[in-house]
């Protein structure tokens, strides 16, 4: 454990001492308390979910700049944070895209260009040939070697001299209206008032040395990772892997945990409708089968069975990679609510994917006198009423729809069922609204959730805590794998023949765009543009184009066709990505592959090898690739697992991304990580049992400390 004896010495005063029983908690301090903040600020801090000064102290560096060191020009590497210390030897004012200043400096290692877009005529004066600076910022590689834009600078004087930084220089997460310099002043005030206040222990004493080897304070901890000292180890707090680090994550996923577990057992404690399996029905059904189910499928089926069976509301996620046949099991799902005189939802996030389940669920269930109905946003408002009021007279047993479904207007006779597809596609509130509409008189609906996309365990037991989970680890008999290459756009010409060869033999193939129309920005080739440059260069083959902007009328034909065979060649954006099943697609070519994430191009692939036919799925990729880029695509040759192409996912995007929260705030650590603090779940696990049955005092108030002014991702 790091001595107290590192800490720089005005700090050493604001260590934690036992508090005595009348120290008042930091919690209860107001953060207008501090010297600066009115209103004003405080109305701005809040956005920060910054009330009190503890939450002030809790909003943590994301991550450090060293200023305690000047690192020779000759040793920069790209994209570091230096203090480089050097004279002008050239300075002038460049006329190119946009006007810039440029100034030359050297330090007898070697050169180093400093670049402003936005100066003023001194300071153009200033930076004149012959001024020794000291200037700090990032480097990177420019058009004339390694360059800094915008530099932090100040003069070298031989009559003054400039102390460097005594410690690492904090970067907090910041809004419109906090600047850096404002949140590292405030900070400055709290640290001082830590030695006046406490901040509640609220881990049992065994887990506060987590990562660590003994115990350590939280104010030990905070004080150190808002300040760290001159001689702190800078590579593990870059890293996220420093003992105190280690200690606040363990906290923080902790409380994440807990906010699982709290909503879990809301849910729980309200009732639902009992749903037993109407077993006549059901044999009825897998007697009109044309296919049987995998031992997968019959394990998850059961599990399923046996929650709608419960007379508490089922929460569950069903995982399953791209053609595991989630589909058939949701059907034998519904069919338990509909046995019972009850409805069911059926919602997916697109309406390709919407149209392809109620095609599917109409064919099973019609000829068994269930009727299925259909509502989209595109309906024509006659058909829509209609619907809507089929639907509210119980008329229609099975609804399949996007997110129409959870519209205000739309009611439902008997709704005690709702089925999720692509679950990460919906926001909170929108998952929220729908099941909402089965909640009546103090009884809540059952719920199931299923994606094709594999969340990585890591994710799973985390941000999936509320859920029971069940995977479908088996493919059907039939589904040949899918071999993946990945080729460079200079050998189109090769790809086109080979896609005109597969079509002549019988085959079809899709060929998948990023864009609708042409980029200068994005550079991807666009979907309307490459079926015209198609259609002229493989005249013989019939070329069919979908994208999202058709009417629905439109994609439909489209796609009627192409499974029909009347269409060799299917020019389409990503919207195929998930729902379309055609046996006989057996070639995929993606264009610009190094533009989509991993598990959009798994879900892709996941359209062809549906046959027997050996299939492939060509990765045509523009030059030259990012070593991010090269990373993916070499994921993607190298297995079609759904798992580990998720955890690479993860490792490579982070959680938000992975489960499509990084846009909507949810999901968002202030310092664990996943991916990196894995590890500590388990353990997280364990502790957080034992805090619901045991501790609820620590349990809402570790879910208020952490969580506090989030708009918590569990509260689905």
């Amino acid at each position: 454990m790091t001595d107290l004896l590192d800490f720089p010495p005005e700090l050493v005063a604001t260590q934690p001492r036992a508090p005595a029983p009348s120290m008042p908690s930091l919690a209860s301090v107001d953060i207008t308390a501090l010297k600066g903040v009115g209103a004003q600020l405080a109305s701005k801090l809040s956005r920060l979910s910054i009330a009190s000064v503890q939450d002030l102290l809790f909003h943590l560096p994301l991550r450090y700049m060293d200023r305690t060191r000047v690192t020779p020009i000759a040793a920069i590497q790209p994209l570091s944070n230096v203090v480089v210390e050097a004279e002008v030897k050239a300075s002038s004012v460049v006329f190119g895209r946009r006007r810039s200043l440029m100034c030359r400096v050297q330090d007898g290692t070697g050169t180093l260009t400093l670049r402003f877009f936005h100066f003023s005529a001194a300071q153009k004066k200033n930076l004149a040939q012959g001024a020794r600076i000291r200037c700090f910022g990032e480097a990177r590689r420019g058009a004339s070697g390694l360059e800094i834009y915008h530099p932090e600078y100040e003069f070298l004087d031989d009559a003054k001299d400039l102390a460097l930084d005594a410690r690492l220089t904090p970067v907090y997460p910041v809004c419109e209206g906090i600047t850096q310099q404002r949140l590292r002043g405030l900070t400055e005030q709290a640290l001082v008032l830590v030695k006046n206040y406490s901040i509640e222990e609220l881990l049992p004493q065994g887990y506060r040395s987590q990562g660590i080897g003994e115990p350590v304070s939280l104010q030990q901890a905070l004080v150190y990772l808002h300040r760290p000292p001159a001689n702190a180890p800078i590579d593990l707090l870059l890293d996220g892997e420093h003992p105190f680090q280690q200690r606040l994550a363990f906290e923080e996923l902790l409380a994440h945990h807990l906010s699982m577990l709290k909503l879990r057992e809301l849910w729980r404690a309200t009732p639902s409708l009992p749903l037993p399996v109407p077993k006549l029905l059901i044999d009825k059904f897998m007697h009109r089968l044309s296919f049987g189910l995998t031992a997968a499928q019959q394990r998850v089926a059961q599990e399923i069975a046996a929650d709608l069976s419960q007379p508490m509301p089922m929460l569950r996620l069903v995982q399953g990679d791209v053609g595991s046949g989630k589909t058939v099991v949701a059907a034998l799902a519904a069919l338990q609510a509909v046995g019972n005189g009850r409805q069911v939802a059926i919602m997916a996030p697109t309406e390709i994917l919407a149209e392809q389940h109620r095609v599917s669920f109409s064919d099973w269930f019609e000829p068994l006198g269930i009727q299925v109905g259909w509502l989209s946003g595109k309906l024509k408002v006659a058909e829509r009423r209609h619907q809507a009021a089929a639907i509210a007279s119980g008329e229609v047993q099975v609804v399949v729809g996007t997110h129409a479904l959870f519209q205000q207007d739309v009611e439902f006779a008997d709704l005690a069922f709702t089925i999720i597809d692509e679950q990460h596609r919906f926001g909170v509130h929108q998952r929220l609204a729908l099941r909402e509409k089965g909640d009546k008189n103090g009884v809540r609906s059952h719920q199931l959730i299923m994606t094709a996309t594999p969340i990585p365990r890591t994710l799973a037991m985390s941000a999936y805590a509320d859920l029971d989970i069940s995977i479908i680890d088996e493919l059907p008999p039939g589904r040949t794998p899918v071999a993946t290459v990945a080729i460079a756009q200079e050998r189109r010409l090769e790809v086109m023949e080979r896609v005109r060869h597969a079509c002549q033999q019988g085959r079809q193939a899709y060929w998948v765009c990023t864009l609708i129309e042409e980029s200068e920005v994005l550079e991807a080739q666009a979907a309307e543009a490459v079926a015209e440059s198609l259609q002229a260069s493989l005249a013989d083959l019939r070329i069919g184009l979908i994208h999202g902007r058709m009417k629905s009328a439109e994609k439909e034909q489209v796609m009627q066709a192409f499974k029909a065979g009347e269409i060799h060649l299917l020019v389409a954006t990503t919207v195929i990505e998930v729902g379309v099943d055609v046996a006989n697609a057996s070639l995929m070519i993606i264009e610009n592959p190094e533009r989509l994430g991993l598990a959009q191009l798994h879900q892709l692939r996941g359209r062809v090898g549906r046959g027997r036919a050996e299939s492939h799925c060509v990765l045509l990729y523009g030059s030259p690739l990012s070593e991010y880029s090269k990373e993916r695509l070499k994921a993607m040759r190298e297995t079609s697992d759904g798992f580990v192409i998720a955890e690479k996912d993860l490792q490579l995007r982070g959680p938000g991304e992975v489960l499509g929260t990084r846009q909507t705030g949810e999901m968002q650590f202030k310092l664990a990580d996943l991916q990196r603090d894995g590890v500590l779940l388990p353990e997280v696990k364990r502790l957080a049992s034992q805090l619901v049955a045991s501790s609820p005092h620590e349990t809402d108030a570790l879910i208020l400390r952490w969580l506090a002014g989030s708009e918590n991702y569990a509260s689905v």
